[in-house]
């Protein structure tokens, strides 16, 4: 499973998705989780781009992640749409990244 989650500091999960400043991207291997943090600067393409650029953008960087879940503290209607035609699966969360990040797995492993 990848986990795509919006950081607002180091070690803590928040914030809106589209505007990301920072992403991590958690990869579990069955029982521990690598996390990699990513500058992705989405809160500059937001207003820089039309929607649909700025969301292909973040389409593709989730494709090349290979992410099955995105858990962000707030999220807009067509990003939502987005992520759901792309069968990704969408948690409201913000806290502690190791504490969001667990809640996040043990959500998803109950939808699967």
């Amino acid at each position: 499973m990848v986990i795509c989650l919006t950081m607002v500091g180091p070690e803590t999960v928040g914030g809106g998705f589209g505007k990301a400043q920072r992403v991590a991207i958690a990869t579990s291997d069955g029982g521990s989780w690598q996390v990699a943090q990513h500058d992705v600067r989405w809160d500059l393409q937001h207003d820089q781009m039309a929607d649909g650029l700025h969301h292909a953008q973040i389409a593709r960087f989730l494709k090349e992640q290979r992410v099955d879940v995105v858990v962000t503290g707030h999220m807009g209607d067509h990003m939502v749409r987005m992520l759901d035609s792309m069968k990704i699966k969408v948690f409201s969360g913000d806290g502690p990244l190791q504490d969001v990040l667990d809640a996040a797995a043990a959500e998803a492993g109950k939808t699967e």
